[in-house]
């Protein structure tokens, strides 16, 4: 059965809504893997919480490095399909499943032999911690390649306007997962106890048995990335432009990665606790960018369709409807960690007080800048789907920056931790005012130039 969309024709609002939903689920279930981990390893000790969150800064910087491959072909991948030029698909999937093959391989072994000096970095207090953080680390980073194969071939499917495969399928690895964290991180029976060390083999497995699902399901249904040649000699033609779309955005996430990194330096040294608050509170606020990365990457296959037809009035409504989705997402997402901080943190460290009180702050400081961050994810899509991945790009580098600043201004007052809570809320409500503004300007003054490129 061919599930895909043409995003090219029809309503407009409805192919926004009927591509996004399984995205939005399917990220919904990305987010999940952690928040499952995160939920089981809360119950083992709020430690563990520390280390798992420490160590997911580096899996936070190798999703910068998916999007090296995964933008620079979804782009490239929507405008071959608003062509219909399918000789040209194959061809950037082929020589994006290469490029992507590489990336991981040499970060799964950069985690792996350097996991140490990394976790060092961190300057964590307690040597459990530290233990644990080293053990999770080395354990995912063996599954790192898996973790870049499944979400470029869900990033092929809705380029195609095929969105419902990969939530299946990724609905399954984390049934799978949900099925195996408790089972591995407490033990049962002959299976002992193994803390992090199970959540990472837990999640781990199942990202392998969704990569063999969708090989297995692209075979039997004659999915497109089954059809492409994989070990051919690549085209630097294709790899080219795949990297020069694609680098704006891993830029942009790697130094996030490594803002979120130097962050959680300052907040160590208000201890542990604050640092699994940190892990935490991050962790439960992704719903709301979780949902508009999603929502997102259904704005960009589908202005990358239209841009690849020339449909110029179904660019601009599209970007419209879109706004509209996500900033009632936005809003419903600030109502939900202002109002609901407390029963919200409480579900995953029960039985540690302290860090409750310090999560309700975390959540109640960030829920102010949901509606904002949400509609600069969402136009970030837009961006992209034009092929205009430097803009987005330049806008969060720079206001991510600011957080460093901010935060040790703010957190050496009165505010202290609080202070470090705030310098993240204030520069998401920026980006969120800057993004939005840059494209509108760019749709009403140089869209047809940028067409007629």
């Amino acid at each position: 059965m061919n599930r895909n969309l043409n995003l090219t024709e029809g309503s407009i609002t409805r192919n926004l809504v009927k591509l996004a939903i399984p995205i939005m689920g399917t990220a919904f279930i990305q987010m999940a893997y952690s928040l499952t981990d995160t939920m089981w390893i809360g119950r083992y000790s709020t430690e563990a919480v520390a280390a798992v969150g420490t160590a997911g800064n580096l899996l936070w910087f190798g999703s910068g490095l998916i999007l090296i491959t995964q933008v620079g072909l979804g782009v490239s991948v929507a405008h071959a399909y608003g062509r219909r030029d399918l000789d040209q698909v194959k061809r950037y999937i082929s020589n994006g499943l290469q490029l992507n093959l590489l990336i991981s391989i040499l970060y799964s072994l950069f985690l792996v032999l350097c996991r140490k000096q990394i976790i060092g970095f961190f300057n964590l207090n307690q040597a459990e911690v530290i233990s644990m953080a080293e053990n999770y680390l080395g354990i995912v980073g063996v599954g790192v390649i898996f973790q870049f194969l499944n979400p470029i071939f869900s990033t092929i499917l809705n380029s195609g306007g095929n969105s419902v495969t990969p939530f299946k399928l990724s609905t399954i690895g984390l049934i799978v997962n949900m099925v195996l964290d408790p089972i591995l991180i407490f033990g049962i029976g002959p299976i002992p106890s193994m803390g992090v060390k199970g959540a990472a083999i837990a999640t781990t497995f199942a990202q392998i048995l969704v990569t063999i699902a969708f090989i297995y399901v692209g075979k039997k249904n004659g999915e497109i990335y089954s059809k492409v040649k994989l070990f051919i000699k690549p085209d630097l033609q294709y790899i080219k432009r795949i990297i020069s779309l694609g680098l704006p955005p891993f830029a942009q996430t790697a130094i996030h990665a490594s803002i979120s990194m130097i962050l959680t330096r300052f907040i160590a040294n208000f201890g542990d606790v604050a640092v699994a608050v940190l892990n935490v509170g991050s962790q439960i606020e992704s719903i709301a960018w979780m949902s508009a990365e999603g929502f997102s990457s259904a704005i960009s296959a589908f202005i990358g369709q239209n841009f690849g037809a020339k449909k110029k009035s179904r660019i601009k409504q599209g970007y419209k409807s879109g706004m509209q989705i996500l900033g009632f997402i936005g809003l419903f997402a600030s109502s939900l960690l202002i109002f609901g901080a407390e029963p919200l943190f409480r579900i995953f460290t029960p039985h540690d007080p302290v860090a409750i009180q310090h999560g309700i702050n975390y959540l109640r400081i960030l829920g102010l800048s949901q509606f904002f961050m949400a509609t600069e994810i969402g136009t970030a899509g837009a961006f992209n789907g034009l092929g205009k991945t430097l803009p987005p790009t330049l806008i969060g580098i720079i206001f991510n920056l600011l957080r460093i600043p901010l935060a040790l201004l703010l957190s050496s007052t009165s505010l202290g931790l609080l202070g470090i809570w705030w310098s993240i809320s204030i520069s998401s409500i920026i980006k969120g005012i800057v993004s939005p503004g840059l494209y509108i300007y760019l749709l009403r003054n140089k869209l047809e130039t940028i067409m007629d490129y």
